[in-house]
């Protein structure tokens, strides 16, 4: 399998990881005081580009292991 491969495979894992651990989840102060979680609202700004950001780390980390599958 080429060096260049790993290497890709490597730091597209790393990026997603840190991608994945950097979205927010959580219900804030309200959960403290026994407010409801289950109210829906949508990614807007910086959070919204993260959660695309991080579809879009995922779907070329598995087209890297396609090909290094192939290549192998």
């Amino acid at each position: 399998m080429p060096t260049y491969l790993l290497i890709a495979q490597i730091v597209l894992s790393i990026a997603l990881i840190l991608a994945i651990m950097l979205q927010v989840r959580g219900g804030g102060l309200g959960g403290i005081f026994g407010q409801a979680d289950s109210v829906f609202r949508t990614r807007r700004g910086i959070e919204k580009t993260l959660f695309q950001f991080t579809i879009v780390l995922a779907v070329l980390f598995v087209l890297i292991a396609i090909v290094a599958v192939r290549a192998s």
